[in-house]
């Protein structure tokens, strides 16, 4: 077998087990195996017309969807990062997104046993996974899956907060040394941290998990 066939077979009978526990907790979850996948699984569970509230999600990049969504006529798109909006409409338009019809984004880090773990820096992405959007679909590739919450957050203090510093450009000390400074910075996004055990509303979070290594 070729090295990227071993991986994906790994990553998918890794992913047998999280969907099930995954279920367990509410949720509904699936694999796909590529990001071409991941982005035709994401776009079949929004319906035409359908408000769809965009977050920060790298993976939405990676994947392809924020730009079919950008380009695309059939939804009604709240997107908080539209080139050339200033910060109040960014801010008014993260409040909007909260009563979308679907917010799609992705989770920092999934446990094994199936909790979502996320940091977040304005609040709104961890706000709408916990309540306020009909339906919550997720990205996440199987590079984010972690043993336990603790090792979840160790995920994110040495790969998610700086690695998305540098994404976004901020002056925060992470950004020039690459480690996570636990700063006091007017700029810093590692503001808001949330750990989901699980969902009281079955099956309103979708979790698409992706077979490759996708997004911070």
């Amino acid at each position: 077998m070729e090295d990227h066939e071993i991986k994906n077979w790994y990553y998918e009978k890794r992913a047998e087990a999280l969907i099930n526990n995954l279920e367990k907790k509410g949720h509904k979850a699936q694999f796909v195996a590529t990001a071409e996948e991941a982005k035709d699984a994401v776009l079949a569970l929004i319906p035409e017309g359908a408000t769809v509230a965009l977050t920060g999600s790298q993976t939405l990049e990676q994947i392809g969807v924020k730009p079919y969504l950008r380009s695309s006529d059939k939804y009604n798109l709240i997107d908080p990062y539209e080139p050339g909006i200033d910060m109040a409409e960014g801010t008014a338009r993260r409040k909007k997104g909260l009563t979308a019809d679907i917010m799609i984004s992705s989770t920092n880090a999934v446990t094994e046993e199936g909790a979502l773990v996320n940091v977040d820096g304005q609040g709104n992405r961890v706000a709408g996974m916990i309540f306020g959007p009909d339906k919550v679909i997720l990205a996440v590739g199987m590079n984010k899956v972690t043993e336990d919450v603790p090792s979840a957050m160790e995920r994110m203090e040495s790969i998610a907060r700086p690695m998305n510093n540098k994404r976004y450009g901020l002056p925060n000390p992470c950004n020039e040394t690459g480690f996570c400074q636990d700063c006091s910075s007017s700029t810093r996004i590692c503001n808001y941290f949330t750990v989901i055990e699980r969902s009281l509303f079955k099956d309103r979070i979708h979790i698409v998990l992706i077979g490759q290594d996708l997004g911070y």
